[in-house]
């Protein structure tokens, strides 16, 4: 795949389209990055992320009775660093 990378690029360079999107920037200067698109099926999930239920890791905990609650065992791990020493 061919990639063109064109840096300190003037925003008043750029096409009145992307000069809009950009409106918010706070540089008067962009990169542009220029890149051939690989077509997809539009039902296809791209082969670069496959779903997180296929990671052999996926569950590994769900027996685990000390996690049951997710979130309230979340908030256990986490109440040390809210607390103040003294």
């Amino acid at each position: 795949m061919n990639t063109v990378v064109i840096k300190h690029v003037a925003l008043t360079d750029l096409p009145a389209a992307w000069r809009a999107r950009l409106s918010g920037a706070k540089n008067n200067r962009v990169t542009v990055r220029i890149e051939e698109e690989v077509e997809m099926e539009e039902d296809a999930a791209p082969e670069f992320a496959p779903p997180l239920t296929d990671n052999p890791l996926f569950g590994m905990w769900q027996d685990r009775e000390e996690i049951s609650d997710v979130a309230a065992y979340a908030r256990s791990l986490r109440a040390p660093r809210h607390t103040t020493g003294g």
